[in-house]
């Protein structure tokens, strides 16, 4: 009798969802999503998480909870004595939203970092491990609010300092990493026209590559007139019209580089619309970088210039600017390419290679019987008993890097000081610059790479 109840037991709805979160099998959205891989479900799961955390720190930046974290001990108790100061006046609910930020996106980063760690080459799905990064859903999410209960009764000390200079770091390498995302994306949107051109033999697939890269020129040609008006002047912000310049010319450069003959031989899928996208972005964090300069006649962020510091006029006195333009849109690219990473699956070689991914070879894919098994159970189907598709531990050092990107973007760079002052300074500028520099020349690297290592197959 027993035996004959177990199995309407655990077809129980309750039951199975209770299993997906406590056990082993990542079937939480497969209600939504029946034929779902392994691999994508339960990188789309972490980065869920990445993104609750994310929407934490937005919440932590509104005036109604700085309010409420007035009541945490450790919060404006030393500014009993010295006065917090924020861009120029007196703030404390600000910076207090803004060492929230710190402290939510510390807890993410640990979060991911431990999983970094305990993920280390891990084959396949057989690995015991895998079964940890696959599931037990419920017991990973209690990790995580614990984490960040922990890191909100961190003494402050020099703790804001430290971890400015780690979001630093951090910042830099995942602004490379967007680059990446967006060489493959636009790699495999380049691919999967040409491939519907050929197919339909239509010419319209081709007219549309050559009106969306011409649209990205067109944009990033307004972008240096309006940062060459807005960020510059005729006497001076000598350093603004350097890097504009720079940047324009390199980016000139790899375009040009881009439909070389030689290139082209190598890599007959190169081309244009991957310039043009990858030009866009880097006037993007040219636009970015000009825009955490600190001197108010090369900024037109910074209404007020003192000394260092700035304050923005309101209509109740002096109010912290927090959002601007580029933050806005830096925190839109930032979650798609967050996302990307979760859905990814490309035959770009030199991308794979950088990414730490596999382009999933017939081998791995599930047999379509297993797959209609895995539908109407409500699970994802294992794609990876012979291999896996992606690195555990480079995926979540990525969501690392993500955590400390999106703490830099909504703190909007600003540097603690020495006496609770939140300073923009040029190291912004320059990390944003470098980036830039370094993604053109990664870009670079891709197109030269076939021709420079030609024992090497690329194909």
């Amino acid at each position: 009798m027993g035996g004959e109840g177990a199995p309407d037991f655990l077809s129980c709805p309750r039951v199975r969802r209770a299993s997906c979160l406590c056990g082993s099998a990542p079937c939480i959205l497969c209600s939504c999503c029946p034929a779902s891989r392994n691999s994508t479900v339960s990188r789309l799961i972490f980065t869920f998480f990445l993104f609750l955390g994310v929407l934490v720190s937005i919440i932590m930046l509104s005036p109604g909870v700085e309010s409420q974290l007035y009541k945490l001990p450790w919060v404006c108790e030393e500014g009993a004595g010295i006065p917090t100061v924020l861009q120029g006046h007196i703030d404390c609910g600000s910076l207090l939203g803004y060492r929230a930020v710190y402290r939510m996106c510390f807890a993410t980063a640990a979060f991911f970092f431990f999983f970094t760690l305990l993920m280390l080459c891990v084959n396949s799905s057989r690995d015991p491990r895998a079964a940890i990064q696959n599931g037990f859903w419920f017991f990973k999410f209690l990790i995580l609010v614990g984490l960040t209960v922990g890191a909100f009764y961190i003494p402050d000390g020099s703790f804001t300092n430290i971890w400015f200079y780690f979001g630093v770091v951090g910042s830099f390498l995942f602004i490379l990493i967007q680059l990446v995302l967006l060489i493959d994306f636009a790699h495999s949107w380049n691919q999967r026209w040409l491939g519907k051109a050929e197919e339909c033999d239509s010419r319209a697939w081709y007219a549309g590559l050559f009106f969306f890269t011409l649209l990205f020129y067109l944009l990033s040609i307004a972008a240096v007139a309006l940062m060459f008006i807005y960020y510059t002047e005729p006497g001076g912000c000598h350093e603004g019209k350097v890097f504009i310049s720079l940047n324009l010319t390199f980016c000139v450069c790899v375009s040009i580089a881009a439909v070389l003959p030689k290139v082209q031989d190598a890599q007959p899928n190169s081309g244009l619309l991957q310039a043009s996208v990858i030009t866009l972005y880097t006037m993007f964090v040219t636009w970015s970088a000009l825009s955490s300069v600190p001197e108010q006649k090369c900024n037109p962020h910074l209404p007020t210039q003192l000394g260092n510091e700035t304050v923005v006029a309101g209509p109740e006195g002096y109010e912290t600017q927090w959002w601007d333009a580029p933050s806005i849109v830096g925190l839109i690219i930032f979650l798609l390419c967050t996302l990307f990473i979760s859905v990814r699956s490309s035959d770009h070689r030199q991308v794979n290679s950088l990414m730490q991914t596999e382009e999933c070879p017939p081998m791995l894919d599930a047999t379509q019987q297993q797959q209609q098994v895995a539908a109407c159970e409500g699970r994802a189907f294992d794609n990876e008993q012979d291999g896996v598709t992606y690195s555990y531990s480079f995926f979540h050092f990525c969501l690392v890097l993500a955590s400390l990107h999106v703490m830099m973007t909504l703190t909007n760079w600003y540097k603690p000081g020495e006496t609770r002052k939140m300073i923009s300074t040029w190291t912004a500028v320059w990390v944003k610059i470098c980036a830039s520099w370094a993604g053109l020349l990664l870009y670079l690297w891709t197109l030269v790479a076939p021709l420079l290592l030609r024992n090497r197959d690329f194909s």
